[in-house]
């Protein structure tokens, strides 16, 4: 071997395994290893970056993750002068070469225990010349481990995937099995593989709500690395025009579309799309240019599985359950119409429409609710103009009943602090208009995703604006102030002034767990200290009340 390719080997391998043995000091202590991970090595990056002023003042960069395109976190060495010996025949026959043999020698080894890499492995380098650069690229095998994790993965199936109820998965496990149903080395990327495994966990989480959205959280996220890794690259440039994010490569640049890919990408479009609906509306348009006739229909009439237009006495209206939109174009602006509307809507929503829609209306009337956190959105408007109509209130209600989900969220803004869930808008108005419906705001408030919503936090002040605080509406104040968030602000227009109005907030209080109560103190007198502060310098029997309230603490 040339002396000036053994002096750059010995300076990377010396480096490389300085850096495994602290990486496998910290793979060591790590708990709860799942059986769906064979390993975590499965990369190195060797690279020469050139100076900046200078070609030889440089330095060797080394990489033991797959890195981001926008960070540099790699290791950084000096080189000796043997840098300026090197050439591109040097490099590509002897160093890569070489550096391959020693990698691939340890990956095969169990040198650094079972858990330290991953069946698979590729080493990377890249070497920067003044004006060219060498790149090179070999992918290695463990294929024991490999058999290995594909029995473990098919016991996994069978015994935790499609085992009865109550068995479920391990929440890590979770997180692997959703990535390896988009690894071709695992599974094939079909359909009618994938989607009844996907359903059938979601099914069997169904009782537990929370589980079911960290669930969606991690397949979603798989298809989308499937899709921006795999599917797009064969097809489309990254430009750097961010706002088209994919460019369509020349006629003979790009292979022909594979038929079963194709319907893969779109399976995946459509399940990114209830968490992320631009995503998918984005993947759909890249699909039609790729000749997609199937992404065409989904973008202008949906599946197929609803009439798409509806023409009414009182309204004219369009459906697409792909993009989760229903147009409403009001002809009338009469309580008929309102009612006809939302029969439309209801009768949607329970044949399986997705309850995160958002509505696109056209309508003269402009109302909104008076809470200054909801988002003036088309479908705040709708409600609000709907609840105008007090004739209109039980159908509200009943639609309410139908559209509320909980970790369901409408599509009309961006997700963030103005996301509520559905039946929001129209079960505030019903709770602000009508006392009849204070037991629907308590159903809400029982449902809704504390966690993840914010906006219900300024009902209360809103709830007292309009009924004013009495004693027998204290347990459905109770029930707000709870769905509030736990940061929730006190309620400044929320006073406990009076014995009767302590009394029922003590009786509404109790059988609470102790931090129900406490959040509840804190946003209505600001914290437990000013509760026991405003005791002590309350009149009879107010101040027993107050002191019977802390006791609850």
């Amino acid at each position: 071997m040339n002396q000036a390719v053994e002096a750059f080997l010995d300076d990377v391998w010396q480096e490389v395994m300085s850096i495994y043995a602290k990486e496998r000091k910290r793979i060591d202590e790590l708990k709860d290893r799942s059986s769906l991970q064979a390993g975590i090595k499965d990369y190195v990056r060797v690279a020469w970056r050139k100076g900046k002023f200078a070609w030889a003042n440089g330095k060797i960069h080394i990489d033991v993750y797959e890195p981001f395109s926008w960070g540099d976190d790699s290791y950084k060495i000096e080189a000796g002068s043997y840098i300026t010996e090197l050439t591109d025949e040097l490099l590509t026959e002897q160093f890569f070469p070489a550096l391959c043999g020693r990698m691939e020698q340890l990956f095969l080894s169990e040198e650094w225990g079972p858990r330290f890499f991953n069946y698979k492995f590729e080493v990377v380098f890249e070497f920067e010349w003044e004006q060219s650069k060498v790149m090179l690229t070999k992918k290695l095998l463990n294929e024991p481990k490999w058999i290995q994790l594909q029995q473990s993965l098919e016991q996994f199936i069978q015994t935790k995937i499609l085992s009865d109820p109550p068995v479920l998965p391990k929440e890590k496990d979770i997180f692997f099995f959703a990535y390896h149903l988009v690894n071709p080395d695992m599974m094939q990327q079909k359909v009618e593989e994938i989607e009844p495994l996907i359903r059938r966990l979601s099914d069997k989480l169904t009782t537990n709500q929370e589980r079911k959205h960290d669930w969606i959280t991690q397949y979603t996220r798989a298809f989308s690395e499937w899709s921006e890794e795999h599917f797009l690259p064969q097809h489309f440039n990254h430009s750097e025009d961010y706002g088209s994010h994919w460019v369509a490569k020349e006629q003979g640049d790009h292979p022909s579309v594979d038929a079963e890919e194709m319907e893969f990408f779109l399976y995946a479009a459509l399940q990114i799309g209830f968490t992320e609906p631009d995503t998918r509306k984005k993947y759909l348009e890249l699909a039609v240019i790729l000749g997609s006739k199937q992404a065409a229909d989904y973008l202008k009439i949906g599946s197929g599985k609803f009439e798409s237009t509806y023409r009414g006495e009182q309204i004219e209206a369009r459906n697409n359950d792909v993009m989760q939109t229903i147009d409403i174009r009001i002809l009338s602006e009469e309580e008929t119409a309102y009612r006809e509307a939302l029969d439309y809507i209801i009768q949607l929503l329970r044949q399986d429409f997705p309850k995160g829609y958002h509505i696109k209306l056209k309508s003269s009337q402009k109302h909104f609710l008076p809470l200054k956190k909801l988002a003036k959105s088309k479908l705040h408007q709708f409600f609000a103009n709907a609840l105008s109509y007090p004739s209109l209130f039980p159908k509200l209600a009943e639609y309410a009943d139908t559209a509320m989900e909980e970790f369901a969220w409408y599509n009309d803004v961006e997700p963030g602090e103005k996301s509520v869930m559905p039946g929001t808008y129209a079960v505030f108005g019903l709770g602000l208009y009508s006392e009849a419906y204070f037991p629907l705001v308590c159903r809400y408030m029982e449902l809704v995703d504390t966690e993840h919503q914010m906006v219900q936090d300024s009902y209360a002040e809103a709830f007292i604006e309009a009924h004013g605080v009495k004693a027998e509406h204290m347990p459905v104040i109770v029930s707000i102030l709870l769905g509030g968030n736990e940061e929730g602000r006190q309620v400044k227009n929320l006073i406990i002034d009076r014995p009767e109005l302590a009394d029922a907030l003590v009786e509404a209080l109790k059988g609470k767990e102790v931090y129900e109560v406490e959040l509840v103190v804190c946003r209505i007198f600001g914290s437990v200290k000013k509760l026991s502060a405003a005791a002590k310098k309350a009149d009879s029997p107010l101040k027993e009340s107050l002191e019977e309230l802390l006791g609850q603490l």
